[in-house]
């Protein structure tokens, strides 16, 4: 089940959410910094980690209809809409990067939600999918969130990938300090990652579009689509 959309307006509008995002956010630019040209995509609510490409590189950002819609970006016109998560509203190889925040954990179907991320991806298309990380302080906290829906191990995640026909290319982890408090969130966050980076809080993980799949004791075959169920 998805959170509402007022649910999780009220908690990046909070200190404690504003600070979530900035340093998530940095992650994100870590790995793309440019996001390499093209369309991005943001799909759930992952309009936090997508601001300052409003003007350069317009996104779109589709959001589950459960979870419900908001206006976005503010004060520019509308490129949010809501959308059925088994069958997104775009052509195929449409998307170069495809940013996923409070999507997977929540996801009734993730298969076929990861089904539908190849399918508008680029055969050079780059998806980052951010999630809970399992054991952590924030997957157990109701106070944000990143404490409702199913935690992700590194392991689990890139395994969930890899499932559906995308190459994990690595990971980031971000919030390192506990769900607390604002000044020691920001204290944690460099020495966290430098020192304890498997007690991340959320994970940030990278993959590719994969267009060959292995079959018959390896041998490879160009994978043309896939079937919609």
């Amino acid at each position: 089940m998805y959170l509402d959309i007022t649910e999780l307006q009220a908690f990046y509008a909070s200190p404690l959410g504003r600070t979530a995002q900035m340093l998530v956010r940095a992650r994100l630019m870590e790995a793309w910094p440019d996001f390499g040209g093209g369309v991005t995509m943001g799909f759930g609510y992952a309009g936090p980690l997508l601001r300052g490409l409003e003007d350069t590189r317009p996104p779109v950002l589709l959001m589950p209809a459960e979870q419900g819609v908001a206006r976005w970006p503010r004060g520019q016109p509308n490129r949010a809409a809501l959308a059925d998560p088994d069958y997104l509203p775009l052509a195929d190889a449409s998307v170069d990067r495809l940013v996923v925040m409070h999507a997977m954990e929540h996801a009734e179907n993730t298969r076929k939600l990861l089904r539908e991320f190849w399918r508008v991806l680029t055969p050079a298309g780059r998806i980052m999918v951010v999630v809970p990380h399992r054991g952590s302080p924030w997957s157990f906290s109701e106070r944000t969130p990143f404490g409702h829906g199913r935690p992700y191990s590194v392991r689990q995640a890139s395994r969930l990938l890899d499932d559906a026909l995308f190459e994990p290319l690595g990971w980031r982890g971000a919030l390192y300090g506990p769900p607390a408090g604002v000044r020691l969130l920001r204290w944690a966050e460099r020495p966290g990652a430098r020192l304890w980076p498997r007690m991340a809080g959320v994970l940030l993980v990278e993959a590719t579009k994969v267009v060959e799949a292995r079959i018959n004791g390896g041998k490879a075959r160009r994978v043309l689509a896939y079937a919609r169920a």
